[in-house]
């Protein structure tokens, strides 16, 4: 067992790579040199880092290079500029930056959804009031009204700040019959639902595997860690778990404690305990 002064070692060799790295960011500097900065053989460096915190220097690197052009993105037309000025050879480098972290393109990143005509409704479901958004390629949002129907409102529109908000109720009602169907709805034509997705990779593996769990089951945050490749991350699964932006359709109240606990949920554990009950009755009926 490590002693407090080797622990202490440890945090001090961890915070001076940190420090040289964001001193050096723009330079991309390699694992050798910040290694070598502190003291340390690369190896030991890449398994101390990774352990104290949590991400390789390579990819604390990239974090620090992706939220420096954010901020350059924000004010700057120029991706090729931006590119320079965070210290990536090219566009290309960039483009594969965000592709990986982000899982949008830089121009997809700052445009923020200009251009997207988003179509949104309000209405009634057994689980509460609920606001449903779809663009052309589908459905980009579903929350429940926890506080306020306002508040949900406001939700969407932080979330796209540049597309074009546009209430329509008519458009968005089908939707909400075959999302959450009563006795009757009709269900005589096979449908499917389109999803409109914006995340960072990690946060998209998250949201695939919650669309695997079947109706009538559950999963802990650890085995969705474990099915996106990450057994580790059940941390940071379970904050993905709560960023989901389509409730219901993506089944993050599928998810519970390893203890069998229900765990929290965004919008009411009396919700998610609902919701959890209704899929359960179904498939009790599905099974007579």
């Amino acid at each position: 067992m490590e002693s407090d002064l080797e622990l202490l070692q440890q945090y001090r060799y961890i915070e001076q790579a940190i420090e040289y790295i964001r001193a050096n960011a723009r330079r991309q500097p390699e694992l050798d040199e910040i290694a070598s900065a502190v003291g340390l053989s690369g190896y030991h460096l890449q398994r101390l880092f990774s352990r104290w915190a949590g991400i390789s220097p390579k990819r604390f690197v990239q974090f620090l290079t992706k939220e420096h052009a954010k901020s350059l993105l924000a004010r700057s037309e120029n991706l090729l500029e931006t590119a320079h000025q965070v210290g990536l050879s090219s566009l290309g480098r960039l483009h594969d930056l965000f592709i990986v972290t982000e899982a949008v393109t830089p121009g997809e990143f700052k445009s923020r959804g200009a251009g997207l005509t988003i179509r949104y409704g309000l209405h009634y479901s057994p689980f509460g009031k609920c606001l449903i958004a779809t663009t052309e390629r589908g459905v980009c949002h579903l929350s429940f009204a926890q506080n306020s129907e306002g508040e949900a409102l406001d939700s969407l529109a932080a979330a796209w700040k540049q597309a074009r908000m546009v209430e329509d109720y008519k458009s968005t009602a089908p939707l909400a019959e075959r999302i959450f169907p009563t006795a009757s709805t009709d269900r005589s034509e096979n449908w499917q639902i389109n999803l409109h997705l914006r995340g960072t990779n990690f946060q998209l593996k998250v949201w695939e595997a919650l669309l695997k769990i079947p109706l009538g089951a559950a999963a802990t945050y650890e085995q969705i860690a474990e099915w996106v490749g990450s057994p580790k991350a059940a941390r940071a699964a379970a904050t993905a778990v709560g960023q989901n932006p389509i409730a219901a359709l993506i089944p993050c109240h599928r998810v519970i404690r390893k203890n069998g606990g229900f765990g929290e949920y965004r919008y009411g554990a009396a919700r998610k305990i609902a919701l959890l009950a209704k899929e359960s009755a179904i498939v009790s009926g599905l099974q007579e």
